[in-house]
């Protein structure tokens, strides 16, 4: 998809935690109200106050983010039959890999809420990935209509493998053993100018800003030169189980992308002028990274809020030494890789 690419990927997710969160709280109110288990308990059997409460604040939050993508991301761009578009090679596949993991820890989020209203293991399982491919094919079936996207096949692809590597796992292992992470860390571009043809100036710093955002917040969004999608493995759950090695150490494998300043190519237009960077010194290319991880659903702990805190922020890599093998022919070793 184009630069909204990953914002609908990341920020879909964003609101969809929203989502969980506002279902929760007055969910917990009405339990408490009938003598239900605490707030941070399971129950044993449906909770009908956390249950109803959870699916009527759901609705009526996707309703109002569907409406307001609708009248405020759309707008601007006309309306259209339904089409397809062809986004495969967009963005070195960062998007699809973006695409991936929302689903997966969507699926993930929405499980434990749905296991917190009282819900059967299986139908929490069934629930959780069918909401968060529901999720995202309505942004697809918005850009189907959109003139200026339409609705990717590639992008429901990896959606749904992103709820099938979550949904597999934990129907097969009431585990994930396999997790899809993120981690990203802001850029800062050149200011060197660039000519355009047939005239004008301009700098990556302006460019990336226009399709990156100008902050910290928009650029761990937006930015996939900065991003990097995880497959955090637990070794442990691989061995014996009376293996000594530590249950909460991970072996994660990244995968991130340089240098693009644009879907396809890193040539642009701006103010009736055409710009485009040289590619000997911004070559497009893939990375790849091996790094240790935490896998922070494994660690220990007695206080019910800081494991489930912990398990919200199980979706973050953690910053740690990391061997990087990229595309470009090069090798190396960073101490601490965000």
């Amino acid at each position: 998809m184009s630069p909204k690419a990953p914002i609908m990927c990341i920020n879909v997710s964003w609101k969809s935690w929203l989502l969980v969160c506002l279902a929760v709280f007055p969910a917990a109110w009405l339990s408490a109200q009938s003598g239900g288990p605490g707030f941070w308990d399971t129950p044993d059997s449906l909770n009908k106050g956390r249950f109803w409460a959870a699916t009527g604040t759901g609705i009526v939050i996707y309703s109002g983010t569907v409406i307001g993508l609708n009248q405020l991301w759309y707008k601007d761009y006309p309306r259209t039959s339904f089409h397809f578009f062809n986004d495969s090679k967009e963005w070195q596949q960062m998007d699809k890999a973006g695409h991936m993991f929302t689903t997966y820890f969507e699926s993930d989020w929405i499980y434990h809420v749905a296991q917190w209203t009282g819900m059967k293991r299986e139908s929490s399982i069934w629930t959780g990935a069918i909401v968060a491919v529901g999720l995202q094919t309505t942004i697809e079936v918005l850009d189907g209509f959109s003139s200026g996207w339409g609705f990717s096949m590639y992008d429901m692809a990896f959606n749904i493998c992103g709820a099938g590597l979550w949904a597999g796992q934990q129907a097969g292992w009431n585990e994930q053993r396999f997790r899809l992470k993120v981690s990203s860390t802001y850029r800062s571009y050149p200011e060197d100018p660039i000519y355009g043809t047939p005239g004008g100036t301009t700098t990556l710093m302006e460019r990336t800003d226009d399709l990156f955002g100008e902050n910290i917040f928009q650029s761990f969004l937006k930015d996939y030169n900065a991003q990097t999608i995880w497959l955090s493995v637990n070794l442990h759950s691989l061995m014996k189980e009376e293996s000594r090695f530590p249950k909460w150490l991970n072996l994660a494998v990244g995968y991130s992308a340089e240098n693009m300043f644009g879907g396809f190519e890193n040539k642009w237009e701006k103010d009736g002028n055409t710009f485009q960077t040289s590619d000997a010194d911004y070559p497009r290319y893939r990375q790849y990274i091996f790094s240790p991880d935490i896998d922070l659903s494994k660690i220990k702990v007695k206080s019910k809020p800081l494991k489930v805190l912990l398990g919200m922020a199980n979706i973050f890599k953690i910053p740690a030494p990391a061997l990087v093998v990229n595309g470009h022919g090069g090798v190396k070793w960073d101490w601490i890789y965000y």
